[in-house]
């Protein structure tokens, strides 16, 4: 089920909030959310709802069984967990990659390829999953020894296929004891709009740009190339942020804090800088789990480059069983280490609008392996971008969908991402009762205006799944 549909919107989100709210205890209401995020979870994978709850209880009985242990029996049970859940993710992500790379380098196909269908967000719940197990090994947290408290955790469906990606702690004393108010209510469902109008109002309208240009284009010229670029870039930092919002508010209005997932990353100055403000939860996730385990900088400069070389290359097979996603992690993971080597107090001293430039070519250059298919067409692609296949005109499939509502969106999504707003100067001139009514009904008003546009989509059935959902 999508969150930006009549199903969800309509039916089912208006449904379990009422069965929610309504229900006493924090225990019913859990198994209320419960019950609710399988429905969800199976509404379009009903064939892996078996592999959640194998998962979900294969990771409670490891808890236990690593919070009861000592010594080399508690090492045992975190390596233990720890390789099901990889195996779990390995098995179903990466069986056809696998297969593919080794017939390669054999160069025949002596393997066939699995054809195992991709759970959709099994890479986040299974992060959800090792992160718990790690930290119970920690001792920052203890092994939950009520299973549908660790069930919530893992299958909670606002974040269940796309994140943002909550360690347990986060939320440890919610799920047995959480506050639900009108105006948390009010936040999170203003939170929840935003969101969705960010998915549907810019993101889906400029993804009509980008898959002209990569899918429909064989060879773009140079302004086609760049036209396409610069719309994936908006399309895919409002995608990804939409549906973190949405979630953030759902879980908000549920009673529960998820952790923000951007920070304008499009206004950083640096590489380092851009993976602080991105996909937060996962970079946070890959420095506590495996950057600093790894020995972080604490050792040589080559211990570092190898450690941040190693994160990224496993952060861009985490996004995706193809090459060109290794690329693209290792592409940031170079970027970083140059950076470490001087390339920081170049750009410190530079001016703000050069290091900002810096970034946004470098980030758009990574989207291009990001996005292609494979590395022939990033190969053609980046021919395109420096003008090796033409300079001028669009093809047909990009002139068709370039019309006003569509250079709009790309116009706003620019500004939206690189310009932080604040409407509350203009009515700092005013009395304060003035002001903020003036505030409140600007916002409302705003909030409103977004959501009806939003329905309006939904309901004209304009909308396409979220982009993270494949991973």
């Amino acid at each position: 089920m999508l969150f930006p549909s009549v199903s969800f919107l309509f039916y089912f989100l208006p449904a379990f909030f009422a069965i929610y709210c309504l229900t006493p205890g924090v225990t019913a209401k859990n198994v209320v959310l419960l019950l609710a995020s399988l429905l969800f979870y199976a509404w379009g994978e009903p064939r892996f709802v078996l592999l959640l709850a194998v998962q979900t209880a294969l990771n409670f009985g490891a808890a236990l069984a690593i919070d009861t242990a000592a010594g080399g029996k508690r090492r045992l049970a975190i390596a233990v967990g720890v390789a099901a859940n990889l195996a779990l993710l390995g098995v179903f992500k990466y069986a056809d990659f696998a297969a593919d790379t080794l017939n390669a380098l054999a160069g025949a196909s002596y393997l066939s390829r699995p054809g195992i269908a991709l759970p959709l967000g099994i890479s986040f719940f299974t992060f959800h999953a090792i992160s718990y197990l790690i930290d119970v090994h920690r001792g920052t947290v203890a092994a939950n020894r009520n299973f549908l408290s660790v069930a919530v955790y893992i299958a909670m469906f606002p974040q269940l296929v796309a994140g943002p990606i909550v360690r347990y702690h986060t939320i440890a004393r919610q799920l047995v004891a959480r506050r639900m108010t009108l105006g948390r209510a009010s936040a999170g469902m203003r939170i929840f709009i935003i969101g969705l109008a960010q998915k549907i109002l810019i993101a889906d309208e400029v993804a009509r740009v980008a898959d002209a240009v990569f899918d429909k284009a064989a060879q773009p010229g140079f302004a086609e190339a760049w036209l396409g670029l610069f719309a994936y870039t908006i399309q895919i930092y409002f995608d990804f942020a939409g549906y973190s919002n949405m979630a953030i508010g759902l879980g908000l209005a549920l009673g529960f804090g998820f952790p923000r997932n951007f920070r304008l990353p499009y206004t950083a100055q640096s590489m380092t800088d851009f993976w602080r403000r991105w996909h937060m939860s996962l970079s946070q996730w890959l420095r506590d789990y495996l950057y600093i385990p790894l020995g972080g900088s604490r050792g040589s400069l080559a211990e570092t480059y190898r450690n941040l070389c190693l994160v990224f290359v496993l952060c861009g097979l985490w996004h995706g069983a193809k090459w060109t996603c290794v690329i693209w992690g290792v592409h940031h993971g170079l970027f970083l280490i140059a950076e470490r080597a001087g390339l920081a107090r170049v750009l410190a001293a530079a001016p703000a609008l050069v290091a900002r430039l810096y970034v946004l070519l470098a980030v758009m250059a990574g989207w291009v392996w990001f996005r292609a298919d494979d590395l022939a067409q990033a190969s053609v692609f980046f021919a395109s971008l420096a003008g090796l296949k033409g300079w001028g005109g669009l093809s047909i499939s990009t002139h068709i969908v370039l019309h006003p509502l569509t250079m709009i969106a790309l116009l706003m999504g620019a500004l939206l991402a690189t310009v932080r707003f604040d409407i509350t100067g203009a009515t700092r001139l005013l009395p304060v009762r003035a002001a903020r009514l003036v505030y409140g009904l600007a916002d409302t008003g705003i909030i409103a205006l977004f959501f009806a546009l939003s329905v309006l989509s939904v309901a004209a059935g304009a909308y396409s799944p979220f982009l993270y959902f494949r991973f």
